[in-house]
């Protein structure tokens, strides 16, 4: 339904409430009751209500008006008033229709809002449930948005798997945006502040305008071919969706993804989301916050430090005690379980048995001196040395040493060694004996 098909729409002229004809709807009830002629608050809500809600027409509504009072409760659900110069409709965006928008509307801007016109019975008030909201005039950059959007998401540029994680404490990061962009000064204060440490690198390109996509393109595959880059900060200040449109440039969008190392956008203001935002890393509501999720604070670092010092210190001095009390409780162990008075016992016994036994062994020996000096004197007589000395003499051979005990050994020219009491002398044999 146009625009205009508001229009097309016949009202009732005023008058008395009329009676439910035959035409209802299955189920529906019958509000004038027999003998009844008033209605309840509750009945007569009830059918503006379905008056409303089966008028087809008014379940198919484009308005272009200007918006007030826009809310966001908690849960995600918009409420807002679309107003012009003669009149004011209360509006509602569920959550779910909210979330696909990508931005939000201000007090006063102009929009182009579909929904369908129903009643809030708690209120007895008539109001546009709202499905889509673009802001008006900029219909088909929407259009495009959310065509690229759509197909992007559904190659999986957007899938959770393929992002890549932050390093925890990047050495250098690459930013690109413009180096006459206030975003720049905001992202280098940032990283100093928080993070001294890190080194800069900035890939400088345009990031409005027609040739923008291309330098951003251009700045990313530049960082990307480095192979000291850890992290990259592609930023830019707010603006209209005219002027952050290079980040929803379907190049720009296939560079992010092609990127080896991981991006950080931080575009525009927090309600501003781009094609850019979606296929990143990670998406930060502003160029400063962008910086802020690229490195740690250097406070919190130390705090961090110093509170891991206090705990190691708590620990080895728990560790210390500890040790103490197990080594107080052992030694009170030794000292109970102690062998020392048996070892004492022991030295005193082994010291007896010492005694005793060289006692025994001293007689013993002296036994054996007994019996060996009744050896000695007995093979004294009987040792040849005793013959020797009677005038007897002991004959060998002298090659071979053999004792001669029969002349059958010996023959004539045989050298022989005569043994005698104080000596040994030689001789010949000879045959004329």
């Amino acid at each position: 339904m146009s625009p205009g098909a508001l229009d097309d729409v016949t009202t009732r002229p005023p008058g008395p409430l009329p009676m439910r004809s035959s035409r209802a709807r299955p189920g529906s009830r019958q509000y004038q009751l027999p003998g009844l002629t008033t209605w309840t608050v509750s009945q007569l809500t009830d059918y503006i209500k379905e008056v409303l809600e089966v008028d087809a027409g008014l379940q198919d509504v484009w308005l272009e008006a200007e918006v007030s009072n826009l809310t966001q409760s908690t849960a995600g659900h918009l409420y807002f008033t679309l107003k012009d110069s003669g009149a004011a409709l209360n509006c509602v965006m569920w959550r779910s229709a909210a979330a696909q928008l990508g931005w939000l509307p201000k007090q006063g801007d102009a929009v182009v809002a579909h929904g369908r016109v129903s009643v809030y019975p708690a209120r007895g008030l008539y109001q546009l449930y709202v499905d889509q909201l673009q802001p008006a005039g900029l219909g088909d950059l929407h259009a495009r948005f959310e065509e690229l959007r759509d197909r992007l998401k559904a190659e999986g540029l957007f899938d959770i798997e393929r992002k890549l994680p932050l390093p925890a404490f990047p050495r250098v990061v690459g930013v690109v945006t413009s180096p006459q962009a206030a975003a720049l000064r905001d992202v280098l204060n940032i990283l100093q502040r928080r993070y001294p440490l890190v080194q800069v690198l900035l890939a400088p390109a345009l990031v409005q305008g027609e040739q923008a996509p291309a330098q951003i393109v251009s700045a990313l595959q530049a960082l990307d071919t480095r192979d000291d880059v850890d992290l990259i900060l592609l930023v830019r200040g707010g603006g209209s969706l005219e002027e952050l449109w290079a980040f929803n440039d379907e190049r720009v969008a296939r560079a992010i993804a092609a990127c080896r190392y991981p991006v950080i956008t931080g575009v525009g203001h927090e309600t501003d989301f781009t094609i850019a935002d979606f296929v990143a890393d990670l998406r930060a509501p502003t160029p400063s916050a962008a910086a802020e999720l690229a490195v740690p604070d250097q406070s919190e670092l130390r705090q961090r430090l110093q509170a891991w010092a206090r705990q190691a210190e708590a620990n080895v001095e728990w560790r210390l005690r500890q040790a103490r009390e197990v080594l107080v409780q052992q030694q009170h162990s030794l000292r109970r379980l102690s062998p020392q008075a048996r070892i004492d016992s022991d030295r005193q016994r082994v010291d007896d048995l010492i005694r005793r036994s060289s006692r025994a062994l001293e007689h013993n020996l002296s036994l054996h001196r007994a019996g060996v000096a009744g050896f000695h004197a007995r093979l004294a007589a009987l040792s040849p040395n005793a013959t020797l000395q009677r005038g007897y003499a002991i004959v060998r051979l002298a090659e071979v040493g053999t004792v001669v005990r029969s002349i059958q050994q010996v023959r004539a020219g045989d050298r022989l060694a005569i043994q005698v009491q104080d000596g040994e002398f030689g001789a010949v044999t000879r045959e004329d004996l």
